[in-house]
């Protein structure tokens, strides 16, 4: 499956860049969608988990990489050789010098910040960056909502031909991770202590970070934590939601909220293969929550903002706000239900916050109005409204 839109933007940027650097985490679809590319321009394709490719480049990438030079040259899993990018900056100027301006390179990585460190120090001003994500709603027919949830947005997982197959390839993605990914990025954590965090953070999710439990639980101090967390962001696999603090007086929540960004990989791990045992566990509601989430913040413009929003005491809460340019914040409510009811402190949290727009997201397809200005809307319909803020 092939998201259009964004090959459209990749054609778009590679006609005014030299090089574009595509993000995802594993299996999301990154070398199909670069395979695609190739095969509509001239185009040579290397694959540096491979290794008589990584040799190809390591004994002499500027030699080899020259002999390119009118061809795009697209280099996957690029992060497993990053002295690579100094070599591409010498190329690129070169090739500027000789009418080689845009279009060069098509540069895949399945590590997020760490590539972006690794680039940024040497294709500053020469690269764009884009990331793709799992499948996401607005891309799937409507009554296959369900099953992108079970399953996640990871394509193979989505397709599988049973949810028990499906189920099987996102643990062996999970192994991955843990047995292989984590171990390239230098730094040493044991695979059972990563998957408890895994799985306490799912436990966790849709609530403040308590990361002294967490650190208690796992016998390591906070400052580890920290670090786990940041290697499991940087890797794509969750997501940290900061609390809004801006233009109120109340005492607000300041630990933030984490989310996996694929609600496939976390019912895996907790063995939910199906539906039914999802709908009948008590973390339904933060999984559902996670899933709608994930997919509006894939769906907003860049140089958008999302928050939530929780005071310390008098129970005020919004599940997501979301600032676009200078409008006024948009608040979301997130409901599993299909007749939502919102509490009172939803109503509490927006007279703090004076949003534009209030809305609350359930499993339904059809739009009706509550009280107080509160629109209920379906998942599809919010994301697209989102996308075209």
């Amino acid at each position: 499956m092939i998201d259009r839109c964004l090959k459209s933007r990749i054609q778009y940027l590679l006609a005014r860049r030299p090089a574009v650097v595509l993000l995802g985490a594993r299996q999301v679809g990154k070398t199909t969608l670069a395979k695609s590319i190739a095969n509509e321009r001239d185009a040579i394709y290397v694959d540096l988990e491979k290794l008589n490719d990584l040799r190809l480049l390591s004994d002499d990438p500027e030699g080899y990489l020259t002999e390119q030079a009118h061809r795009l040259v697209i280099i996957d899993e690029v992060q497993h050789y990053p002295e690579l990018f100094r070599s591409l900056r010498g190329l690129i100027d070169v090739g500027r010098e000789q009418g080689l301006r845009v279009g060069r390179f098509l540069l895949l990585g399945s590590a997020s910040r760490t590539l972006l460190r690794q680039s940024a120090e040497s294709l500053a001003g020469r690269v764009a960056y884009l990331e793709l994500t799992p499948l996401q709603a607005r891309e799937v027919d409507e009554n296959l909502l369900n099953r992108l949830w079970v399953r996640g947005g990871l394509p193979d997982s989505f397709l599988a031909t049973s949810d028990e197959e499906s189920c099987e390839l996102r643990l062996d993605f999970i192994t991955t991770y843990l047995e292989r990914d984590i171990g390239q990025l230098d730094v040493r954590i044991s695979t059972t202590v990563l998957r408890n965090l895994w799985t306490m953070l799912f436990h966790m999710q849709a609530t403040p970070l308590n990361k002294n439990t967490i650190a208690s639980s796992l016998g390591v101090d906070s400052k580890t934590v920290i670090r786990y967390l940041g290697i499991m962001e940087d890797l794509m696999l969750i997501r940290t939601l900061q609390p809004w603090y801006r233009n109120t007086k109340k005492r607000l929540i300041k630990s933030p909220k984490v989310y996996f960004r694929d609600s496939g990989i976390a019912h895996a791990l907790l063995g939910l293969s199906t539906k039914d045992l999802i709908v009948s566990h008590p973390l339904a509601g933060a999984s559902w929550e996670g899933f709608v989430i994930e997919n509006i913040l894939a769906s907003l413009p860049p140089l958008s903002g999302a928050n939530f929003y929780r005071s310390a005491s008098h129970g005020s809460e919004i599940d997501l706000l979301l600032t676009v340019k200078d409008r006024k914040p948009w608040a979301i409510e997130i409901k599993r239900s299909h007749t939502p009811k919102l509490e009172r402190g939803f109503h509490l949290a927006c007279q703090d916050v004076l949003p534009e727009e209030k809305f609350v997201v359930y499993p339904g397809t059809e739009q009706f109005p509550l009280r107080h200005g509160v629109r209920v809307i379906g998942v599809q319909e919010i994301c697209k409204l989102v996308a075209e803020l």
